[in-house]
C-alpha cells in the first residue's frame, strides 16, 4: 500500500473512532464532544508516575482509566496545550490537569517564601567621576533582618499553614466522596442502571440535556410538603442540591423505592427537602413529558412496523391493563371499589398502549381495581384517537368491538363448538406471541421498586402522576424490546 493510501486509511479510522461521543471523567464536569466541539479530550498518559498524578489531580484515586477515558481541555492551563500542524490539541509531556470546579477553575496565588527577602530600594548610582575604592562584599546566605526567634516562628507558621491547606484538601476530597451525587455514579453504567434504570451514563446525560432548559426556567417548586412542626434540628445539612442531583434523587425514589429518611441521609439534606424535591420533580416531569405527543400518527407506525407484525399490518397499538397495590381503606364502601378479584387485594388499575415497534404511546389514568378492562377502555379517552383504517390488539377481556370503528385483534373465545377451528387457533397463537411484547413493556414500568409495595393512601393524590412519569420514562431509559428491531444507527 502506498504512503498516501496508509495516511488516508488512518484518517478514515480516526473519523470512525470520533463518531462516538467523548465524555470528561472529572467529577462535576459534564463536558461532552457531542455538545461542545470547541473542547478537546485527552487520554491518560502511559507513564505510570504521570498517570498517578493525573488521578490525584482529578480526585479519582480508586479509579482505573481505560483507553476510552478522557479529560477535557478545560482542566489544563493554556500553556500546557500545543496545537499540532494538523490542528489537533496535544498535552505537553509531564503536564497535569489543574483547573477544576472545586477551585473555580483558577490557579492558587503562589505564596512568598518566609526566607525570601523583600525587594529593597535601589541604591543611588555612584558618580563614576569620583575617585574611590569599591570594596567587594561577599554575598550572604542568611537574612539578618530577622532575629532567630522571629525566624523560627515564621517557619513554624508557614509549616502550620501548609498542614491546614493539606487538611482542607483532604476534607474536600472526603466531602466529595461522602456526598451522594451523580459524580459518584459517573464511572459505572451498572450503578446508573441500578439507581436510575437508564441503560448507561450516556443515556442519563442525554435525558438531562433534554430537561435541563425547562428545569431552569419552567419548574415550579413545591413548598410545605411537610408541616414545620416535623423539623428535627438534629438533622444537619444543606437545603439545596444541584438540579441534576435532584433528578437523581427522584429517580432513586422511583426506581429503587428508597424511603425519605434513607435519601435524606445519602444526600445530606432534611427529609422535608427530600419530600419537596420528589413532589416538585413528579409534577414537573408529568407536565413536561406528558406535553410531548405520545400518540404516533398512523403513517409513522406503518413506517416502523417490525416484520413480526406483517400478518397484522394495520395494528396501531397493543393494549393491556396492569395493577399496582394500594393500602386497604378503612371504609367498607371504598374497599369494595378498589378490591381486585384478580389480585385479591386493593389495587389501582391503568391501561397502557404500546406501538408495534415497542414505544409506549398511550397511558390512561389510574382507576379503581374493581373496574373491568372494557370500562377502563371506555373512560380512558383512547376511543377518540382510533380511526376506521386502524386496528388494535387486545386481550380476551377487552370486549370493545361495539365501542370502536376500527378492527380489533383479540384471541378467539370457545363458541358452542368444543374445539376452535384451525384458523382461530393459528390467529390466537400469533396474537399471543405479539402481545408478549406489551407485557414486557409493562414489566419495565413495574420494575420500578416503588410499585413493589402497597402505595400508602396518604400519597394517593400524586400516585397517578408518579405512575404516568414511570411510563413516560420507559421511552427514554431503555433500548428496544427486541434487539433485532434496533437499527444499526440507533445502537447507542
Amino acid at each position: 500500500m502506498s504512503g498516501f493510501g496508509k495516511v488516508k486509511e488512518r484518517r478514515l479510522a480516526f473519523q470512525r473512532v470520533r463518531k462516538s461521543a467523548l465524555h470528561c471523567c472529572v467529577p462535576l464536569c459534564t463536558n461532552s464532544s457531542r455538545y461542545n466541539r470547541e473542547i478537546s479530550f485527552h487520554s491518560f498518559p502511559i507513564e505510570a508516575e504521570v498517570k498517578a498524578q493525573w488521578l490525584i489531580k482529578v480526585r479519582r484515586d480508586n479509579f482505573s482509566p481505560t483507553k476510552n477515558t478522557r479529560v477535557c481541555s478545560r482542566h489544563f492551563r493554556l500553556g500546557d496545550l500545543l496545537v499540532t500542524a494538523g490542528g489537533l490539541n496535544r498535552v505537553q509531556k509531564g503536564a497535569t490537569p489543574v483547573l477544576f470546579a472545586w477551585n473555580n477553575y483558577e490557579l492558587p496565588t503562589p505564596r512568598r517564601n518566609v526566607w525570601e527577602g523583600r525587594p529593597r530600594a535601589e541604591s543611588p548610582t555612584p558618580d563614576l567621576t569620583a575617585e574611590y575604592e569599591v570594596e567587594t562584599v561577599a554575598p550572604s546566605d542568611h537574612n539578618y533582618s530577622l532575629n532567630p526567634a522571629t525566624a523560627v516562628m515564621a517557619d513554624e507558621n508557614e509549616a502550620l499553614k501548609m498542614q491546614i491547606r493539606e487538611r482542607q484538601l483532604q476534607l474536600e476530597v472526603l466531602q466529595l466522596r461522602s456526598r451522594f451525587g451523580i459524580q459518584r455514579l459517573a464511572g459505572s453504567d451498572e450503578d446508573i442502571r441500578f439507581y436510575t434504570r437508564f441503560a448507561t451514563y450516556k443515556h442519563f446525560l442525554a435525558f438531562w440535556k433534554l430537561v435541563e432548559p425547562a428545569a431552569n426556567t419552567k419548574m415550579v417548586r413545591i413548598t410545605n410538603a411537610y408541616s414545620a412542626s416535623s423539623w428535627d434540628s438534629s438533622q444537619p445539612t444543606t437545603t439545596t442540591l444541584p438540579p441534576i442531583d435532584e433528578l437523581l434523587l427522584f429517580l432513586m425514589h422511583l426506581s429503587v423505592g428508597l424511603h425519605l429518611r434513607d435519601l435524606a441521609e445519602r444526600f445530606g439534606i432534611h427529609r422535608t427537602t427530600v419530600s419537596r424535591i420528589i413532589s416538585t420533580w413528579t409534577h414537573f416531569l408529568y407536565q413536561l413529558l406528558g406535553s410531548k405527543r405520545l400518540w404516533i400518527p398512523r403513517e409513522v407506525v406503518r413506517a416502523h412496523l417490525p416484520p413480526e407484525f406483517s400478518a397484522f399490518p394495520d395494528t396501531q397499538v397493543v393494549l393491556d391493563c396492569t395493577e399496582v397495590f394500594c393500602q386497604t381503606p378503612s371504609s367498607l364502601l371504598v374497599q369494595s371499589e378498589v378490591f381486585s378479584t384478580y389480585k385479591s387485594h386493593a389495587t389501582f388499575k391503568a391501561m397502557i398502549g404500546m406501538a408495534p415497534h415497542g414505544a409506549i404511546t398511550f397511558v390512561s389514568g389510574l382507576y379503581a381495581g374493581s373496574m373491568s378492562d372494557r370500562e377502563i377502555f371506555k373512560l380512558s379517552g383512547i376511543v377518540s384517537l382510533l380511526t376506521p383504517d386502524m386496528a388494535i390488539m387486545v386481550d380476551k377481556g377487552f370486549l370493545v368491538e361495539n365501542l370502536v370503528q376500527c378492527k380489533v385483534y383479540r384471541p378467539a373465545f370457545l363458541s358452542k363448538n368444543p374445539q376452535m377451528s384451525g384458523e382461530d387457533v393459528g390467529q390466537t397463537q400469533s396474537i399471543a406471541r405479539l402481545r408478549v411484547h406489551v407485557e414486557r413493556c409493562i414489566r419495565r414500568v413495574k420494575e420500578n421498586k416503588l410499585f413493589d409495595k402497597a402505595i400508602p393512601l396518604s400519597v394517593c393524590g400524586s400516585i397517578e402522576e408518579l405512575f404516568n412519569v414511570a411510563c413516560f420514562l420507559v421511552n427514554y431509559q431503555n433500548g428496544p424490546l427486541v434487539k433485532a428491531w434496533a437499527s444499526p444507527g440507533n445502537s447507542d
